[in-house]
């Protein structure tokens, strides 16, 4: 609500004459000057502390109410992140790995999930032996995760670029994870032949380190939407990576 011109000003001065008249009011009926001069000082002194106690409460409270406001930025970040090159990271990423089947048991959210739920789905997302693997078989997979990567790497930058990202260092460092990757494949040729197995084994490793942390930001963010907007996580949970037989559309 706007508030119109000089009202601060007239709520100053009724202030001023309600302060005014209790202590006329205490003098008329007591007759005591120095009752009156007492406490007048007595309230002084104490308007120093508390200052000093709203001021710490205040800031607190300011300081929490931004800290909300960036999260709830950086989460819209987030989502943005999963929407427009995630989810397609996490499903190419699982061709190359034989165990995955082991993980996605663990990770078919539901609206029925708790707190607990989320904090075991992160537990195994963190201690999950990702056994990625780079061959020659591998390669058309790896030109298709490439070509992904390179056609989003302007969308990563921007999202380098946000300012809040320092807020969120799990996000942060999976942007970091997924640049690198890009970068490692944006240097090689196209084709991706003839690679000898070592430098093979140096992009399994990278792609292995971004496949972990795209995989537990996406279960910390859909725990947020669980929380905070469960019509977001009705289409998420549709559209999980981990589900084979995921579909946006509504079966029952």
């Amino acid at each position: 609500m706007k508030k119109r011109p000089g009202s601060e000003l007239a709520i100053t001065i009724i202030l001023l004459i309600c302060s005014v008249a209790v202590y006329s009011a205490h003098y008329l009926i007591f007759r005591d000057i120095r009752g009156v001069s007492f406490l007048l000082v007595n309230d002084l002194a104490f308007l120093f502390i508390y200052a000093w106690i709203i001021i710490l409460i205040i800031e607190r409270v300011l300081t929490q109410r931004e800290k909300r406001a960036v999260m709830e930025k950086m989460n819209m970040v987030i989502g943005t992140f999963y929407s427009e090159a995630g989810l397609g990271l996490l499903k190419r990423f699982a061709t190359f790995a034989d165990n995955i089947p082991d993980l996605a048991a663990g990770l078919q959210i539901t609206g029925f999930w708790g707190k607990k739920d989320f904090q075991k789905a992160g537990a195994l997302a963190r201690g999950f032996p990702y056994n990625v693997r780079i061959d020659g078989s591998g390669l058309s997979g790896l030109r298709d995760l490439r070509l992904h990567l390179l056609e989003k790497r302007p969308f990563f930058l921007s999202l380098l670029q946000n300012p809040n990202l320092l807020e969120h260092e799990g996000f942060t460092d999976l942007l970091w994870a997924v640049f690198h990757l890009t970068d490692e494949l944006a240097y090689r040729h196209e084709t991706l032949e003839g690679l000898p197995p070592a430098d093979l084994l140096h992009l399994a490793a990278d792609l292995k380190r971004a496949y972990s942390h795209v995989t537990r930001e996406w279960i910390a963010y859909m725990e947020h939407l669980k929380e905070s907007y469960p019509f977001l996580f009705s289409l998420a949970t549709r559209m999980n990576p981990f589900n084979p037989n995921a579909s946006a559309v509504v079966e029952q």
